[in-house]
Formats: C-alpha cells, sequence, structure tokens
C-alpha cells in the first residue's frame, strides 16, 4: 500500500498539478493540506473521475485538510482535533480506512514569534499529543500524516543557524515533536534515511528549489503495528519544479499489507 501526503497550497489553483501527480504516482491513500477552498468548492467530481474516493474539511482562503482513498472506503471518525471546542481552523481529520487509523494534519505555523500564533501553535501540538496517545491506547494501526511545520533537527533545514528563533524550528517545537515520537511513534522517512538531507519543502522566493535550500516539515509518524511494515518512502521532488505547483512535494511511504 502506498500512502501520500502532499500540501497542495490551494487545491483549485494547482488541481491540474495535483491530478498529474496522482496518475503519475498511483497513491492508494493521500492526505492533502492547505486546500485554501471553503466546504463547497472541493474538486469532489475531478477527484472522483481520477479514481479516489475523499472526504474534507474545508476553508475559506485559509487551511483545509482533505483525505482521498482508491478504491477503499473512507469512514470518517471526526474533522476536529479534541481539546477546544472554541478552535474554529480547519487542520485536522482523521478517518479509518482498511482497518487502519489515518489522521491528516496541518499544524500551524506559529509565525511570528513570541505572540498569540505561536501559543496557538504550542497549544495546538499539545492537543495533538493527547489524541496521539489515546489513538496508541486503542491498539489499532494509525498514522500520523501531514504538514507538521516542524523540522525535528538540524538536518531537517539548509543553514539551521539561520532558523533558530523561527516558530518552525524553536526548541519548544522541536522538544514537542521530540515527545510526540517519545509516545511510540516512528518517523518513517528518517528511519529510512537517517544521515540524508532530505526535504519536503522550498520557498518560492531567492530560487530556493534550484539551490536545494529546503526544508523537511512534512512527516509520517507510525504506530508500532505500522512501522513493522514500512518497505520504502521519498519525496516526488521533481513535482516541485512543475509549472504553477505547490511550495511542497508530495512525500509518500510504502507499506506491506497490515492483517
Amino acid at each position: 500500500m502506498k500512502i501520500a501526503t502532499y500540501n497542495v497550497n490551494g487545491i483549485n489553483g494547482r488541481l491540474n498539478v495535483l491530478l498529474k501527480w496522482l496518475e503519475e504516482a498511483a497513491p492508494d491513500i493521500v492526505c492533502l493540506q492547505e486546500l485554501k477552498a471553503p466546504q463547497d468548492k472541493f474538486p469532489q467530481k475531478a477527484i472522483e473521475d481520477a479514481g479516489y474516493n475523499a472526504i474534507w474539511h474545508g476553508q475559506k482562503q485559509w487551511n483545509g485538510v482533505a483525505i482521498l482513498a482508491r478504491n477503499m472506503e473512507i469512514e470518517e471518525i471526526t474533522r476536529t482535533l479534541p481539546g477546544d471546542e472554541d478552535d474554529l481552523q480547519s487542520r485536522y481529520i482523521e478517518a479509518l480506512i482498511d482497518g487502519i487509523v489515518i489522521a491528516c494534519l496541518y499544524l500551524p505555523n506559529g509565525n511570528p514569534l513570541p505572540g498569540p500564533k505561536f501559543e496557538y501553535k504550542l497549544k495546538w501540538f499539545a492537543r495533538l499529543s493527547a489524541r496521539a496517545e489515546t489513538l496508541l491506547s486503542l491498539k489499532t494501526p494509525a498514522l500520523l500524516i501531514g504538514d507538521f511545520n516542524v523540522m525535528p533537527t538540524e538536518l531537517d533545514v539548509y543553514k539551521p543557524e539561520k532558523w533558530v528563533n523561527d516558530a518552525l524550528f524553536r526548541i519548544e517545537v522541536r522538544k514537542a515533536f521530540k515527545d510526540l515520537v517519545s509516545q511510540g511513534w516512528t518517523d518513517a522517512i528518517r528511519l529510512l534515511y537517517p544521515n540524508e538531507k532530505i526535504y519536503t519543502f522550498w520557498d518560492y522566493f531567492r530560487k530556493a528549489y534550484e539551490r536545494n535550500a529546503g526544508l523537511r516539515i512534512d512527516h509520517f509518524l507510525l504506530s508500532s503495528q505500522v512501522a513493522k511494515k514500512l518497505k520504502a518512502g521519498g519525496v516526488d521532488r521533481h513535482v516541485r519544479g512543475w509549472e504553477k505547483t505547490s511550495d511542497h512535494a508530495p512525500v509518500w511511504i510504502e507499506i506491506d499489507k497490515i492483517k
């Protein structure tokens, strides 16, 4: 089974890019972030014509997450991250597909700091950690997938010294990620490539993609049942070079079927 995550940075404006990649890569399950479309503007027909079922949680202008599945039913569990009834930002959706819990997330950026956006990020991270702990306790195979807006280590960012006071690399955020993983999750890409510089995001400015001045902020965290089945993974870096593309590239893993 091939599972992918892709921050599309506007699903309608980049629909042709998404559809081209879906045809080329043929993932079985896809988590999308930053739809930047209200609920009724999700391109459902185009996604279905491409062979995918979909559930989504849209939001006008910003945020938005979706889960796609090819030839499989999607049983929605929740479309909000527990812990704050007043949080209306569409950043989390969770579903059961083929006996596996898929949690698709778009963690807040947190900049600028100090300030309310950074505080929101830390609180959201704490809520995610609480939900993640609950998922592990259920003993059901589970994955936390998406744009975490975190570079966990210096290996995950070009020129790390320039990012020490950025909300994506602050020590508090990296500690939150480390504590989350320590619950019993496996960082799939880092397990497969323990010492390699692998990026998933390149800014539009200063020819970042051409210079490979990137960040690794899109992650797969696997429960132990899934980690044992991990076969391969990587980044479809070339998609970042396509015309009118997102500033993220799709990331994917392959796992053996879980009985």
